[in-house]
């Protein structure tokens, strides 16, 4: 699969709902406007902060890791990672990719599977989504924050004894309707290459990949 064409002020406006809606769901700092994108402090200790350049231009990159000492620092640029890869030096390593990905939101009642419970709440924003077993066990769960007219999902994540049985869908689903009863018309979010798939299937479109990198020195 391969990203659909998406010119650079829209991957930009794009990648800007989607920080809007990931500080929410993460409980960070509000970003800082810098000339090439935004800042967010994180404040963990392996992502102290990040710096988000949704168009990134190698001169820029090079100035930042330049300037950087400080482990868990975070690059998220939306360019793939070949590209970026000779912009960056010693102590770098790249993180799995990301898929810059929306859907137009709808009304959804997707049935839950057999053997299984869902669960839900909403606190600050964000609203959860938690699915066991009949048991009690831990099978997925999904997050999603709406920040008027686009809701961010995030966190998705299916247990490696329960995948394959529907339940990436159930998350996914219920958080789209829940964006929607909320107002919100699309949905955006970084995907990762496992969970691309699943949401390609579910009407997601792609619209940029991004490389992600963290700073983590070798000792000397």
């Amino acid at each position: 699969m391969t990203a659909t064409a998406t010119d650079e002020s829209t991957v930009g406006t794009l990648v800007r709902s989607w920080i809007d809606g990931w500080i929410v769901s993460r409980g960070t700092s509000d970003p800082a406007d810098r000339p090439w994108g935004w800042t967010i402090d994180a404040g963990h200790v392996n992502h102290v902060s990040r710096h988000v350049l949704p168009a990134p231009a190698e001169t820029d990159v090079r100035a930042l890791v330049a300037a950087t000492s400080a482990p868990g620092t975070w690059l998220k640029l939306f360019a793939d990672d070949d590209t970026v890869r000779p912009w960056v030096g010693e102590g770098w390593h790249f993180d799995k990719p990301g898929y810059l990905m929306t859907v137009p939101l709808a009304a959804e009642r997707p049935a839950i599977p057999a053997g299984y419970t869902l669960t839900s709440w909403t606190r600050g924003g964000v609203t959860r989504i938690l699915v066991r077993t009949a048991e009690g066990h831990f099978a997925a769960r999904g997050q999603v924050a709406a920040t008027g007219p686009t809701a961010v999902a995030d966190q998705i994540e299916t247990a490696p004894g329960h995948q394959r049985r529907g339940l990436g869908s159930l998350v996914m689903r219920t958080l789209q309707n829940t964006a929607y009863e909320a107002g919100a018309t699309t949905g955006v979010l970084v995907g990762t290459p496992e969970g691309r798939s699943l949401y390609t299937s579910l009407g997601w479109r792609t619209h940029s990949p991004m490389a992600s990198l963290y700073f983590k020195p070798t000792p000397a």
